[in-house]
């Protein structure tokens, strides 16, 4: 079956994501609207409802007569992130070993299957975005509209910040990724055992994985300091 076509608004929304994902678009940078428009044929009413479409999942932020930027990565932010991302991901994955159905399961071994195909041959780019899909399709395992938009919030600052850590050149980080693709496997067991303890337990662990990488960017007296080029290492 020849598969559909996508329309203008919809190649321009999968672009904004993958480029701030992989940090193409880097945190904080505008964008240059004009440009976006002709490069995908648009007026501005479709790129206008693309790009708050984007702005209200986080990837983006609308400045009233100061245009569009990319949504920023400060200290301030990294620290709520450290707070709340094992509360979410516990529950997520909880309650993705209650709800998931056979379709999704079977969804999320395939994503598997390209992850550990991205960490034999793939960029950092590959890496990072087939194990930002691997956690996305469990968010929508988890079949709660309370908690999945604040775990697609928490997807898009840990895909950014994985790209350093998914760097194929970073090869003292490899033992960690090759342990993060093993609890990727074990997530899928719980998942498809319905081991709703064991799934939320092994979030805990996926996020230990990453917790001491985190940590360098929680510092309290700098609260509101874009990350910047800070060097960045993040599993899982």
């Amino acid at each position: 079956m020849r598969e559909t076509e996508k329309s203008p608004k919809q190649s321009l929304a999968d672009h904004l994501k993958s480029a701030i994902l992989t940090t193409s678009l880097a945190p904080g940078s505008d964008l240059d609207e004009a440009q976006l428009a002709q490069q995908f044929g648009l007026s501005r009413t479709p790129l206008r409802e693309v790009l708050r479409e984007l702005a209200g999942d986080g990837y983006l932020t609308l400045h009233p007569n100061r245009g569009t930027r990319v949504s920023d990565m400060t200290f301030a932010t990294m620290r709520g992130f450290f707070q709340a991302a094992p509360m979410i991901y516990g529950a997520i994955l909880r309650m993705a070993a209650l709800h998931a159905t056979p379709a999704q399961i079977e969804e999320l071994k395939a994503a598997q299957d390209i992850f550990k195909a991205t960490l034999t041959s793939g960029t950092a780019a590959d890496r990072a975005l087939s194990n930002n899909r691997f956690h996305e399709i469990t968010g929508v395992m988890a079949a709660n509209i309370y908690l999945q938009p604040s775990f697609n919030r928490l997807l898009i600052d840990h895909a950014r910040l994985s790209m350093t850590f998914y760097d194929p050149n970073a090869v003292q980080l490899s033992a960690q990724r090759a342990l993060a693709s093993q609890q990727h496997d074990a997530i899928i067991a719980a998942i498809e055992a319905r081991d709703a303890d064991g799934a939320a337990q092994l979030a805990i662990d996926h996020w230990n994985l990453s917790r001491d990488q985190i940590e360098m960017f929680v510092f309290p007296e700098a609260l509101d300091m874009p990350l910047g080029n800070v060097p960045q290492h993040m599993p899982a």
